[in-house]
């Protein structure tokens, strides 16, 4: 039998609820055996719409998420909600939600004291700021911050479109990415009152479409994944200054690959050693060695998903599984990770959710 202990993590997913052919009713609360990777559904979180990114909290049981929506409850642009988990049942109750003062919301994170969420509102633009109560409630946004302008590419980058925001290890910066800019936004946080103040920018490549940015365990590197021009981007990242110098750039697609390809994700295993990227039509995740000097990466290989369009995927804590999310075939497969050369294999545990976009992991304390 599975091992379902306080030591097996839950797995919240989330989903597209409003796409044409979606039977998706929410948010998916699996449990996973450590042993195996197996996935077994606990909860449906019904009548959340289009919760398409989550965030768990850093130190209590509340699980946030993006409503990706052009109206919510009335009002132009999406929203954001909140959760209470029961650590125990793993019960999800609805706390409450709010405008997310943009279209589309795609990203959420919440910086490390637990006290502030960050959105990203992709097709107006925007980016937000929202405390959080002590009882995990949110209230309205404190911060909203309109980005300006436009890049090259003729019909993805007419305006600005904020795919990503996220604190940096020290909690003193956020990050915002911005794919229609093609363009990283850095934003100093005023956790006294909510605010953030623009303090530098990074241009990237024109044409790249920077869609999101991970940092190394280290806090000393970033990486940051091109959706359009499908290429990764290393950089060694300057806590005091909140500043980023690149060092690489790579293709996260083999050579010979022809045909239309829009990156999606990144993830770093916990010891730091290998970065894996998502590919959507090739279908694949990309394996690279991290040099734990020089933060170089060294292509290792790629593997097939399993499905088409893998928009999202994860990393147990203990870097022994990996999960990914295809969108467009409705699954999730769960893989074992090699810790030494970073091999993926299929475990042949797979499950089946309707458009599968967010996978987050999380231990709860009962």
């Amino acid at each position: 039998m599975p091992d379902l202990s306080k030591n097996a993590p839950v797995v919240f997913v989330g989903t597209y609820t409003e796409q044409e052919g979606s039977q998706s009713k929410g948010i998916y609360v699996y449990r996973m055996d450590p042993s195996s990777g197996e996935l077994l559904l606990e909860r449906e979180v019904k009548g959340v719409r289009n919760p398409s990114y989550l965030a768990v909290h850093p130190h209590r049981d509340f699980l946030y998420a993006v409503n990706e929506l052009q109206n919510f409850d009335g009002l132009e642009g999406g929203g954001v909600s909140a959760f209470s988990v029961n650590p125990t049942s793993r019960g999800v109750k609805w706390l409450n939600a709010f405008p997310s003062h943009g279209k589309d919301p795609c990203y959420i994170s919440l910086e490390q004291t637990g006290r502030f969420a960050l959105a990203a509102n992709y097709t107006s633009g925007s980016v937000a700021m929202f405390p959080i109560h002590a009882d995990g409630r949110l209230g309205p946004a404190t911060e909203v911050i309109q980005h300006s302008g436009l890049s090259i590419h003729p019909e993805r980058q007419t305006g600005p479109h904020a795919h990503c925001i996220l604190p940096d290890p020290k909690n003193r910066f956020a990050i915002a990415v911005d794919l229609g800019l093609d363009k990283l936004l850095v934003y100093e946080m005023d956790l006294e009152r909510g605010k953030l103040n623009k303090y530098a920018e990074v241009k990237v490549k024109a044409g790249a479409g920077p869609r999101h940015l991970i940092f190394h365990p280290s806090g000393q590197y970033a990486y940051l994944i091109n959706e359009l021009n499908s290429t990764l981007i290393g950089y060694r990242y300057h806590s005091e200054a909140g500043s980023f110098e690149e060092l690489q750039t790579v293709p996260a697609l083999p050579a010979d690959f022809i045909g239309e390809n829009l990156c999606a994700d990144l993830h770093i295993s916990p010891d730091g050693k290998h970065l894996y990227a998502s590919n959507r039509g090739h279908d694949s995740l990309v394996c690279f060695f991290i040099d734990q000097i020089t933060a170089q990466l060294t292509y290792r290989r790629h593997t097939a998903t399993g499905g088409r369009e893998p928009r999202n995927f994860a990393i147990d804590p203990t870097g022994t599984f990996l999960l990914v999310a295809n969108q467009k075939t409705d699954n999730i497969i769960t893989f074992e990770l090699d810790a030494t050369n970073g091999e993926l294999t299929q475990t042949g545990y797979e499950v089946e959710v309707s458009m599968p976009v967010c996978v987050k992991f999380a231990w709860l304390n009962p």
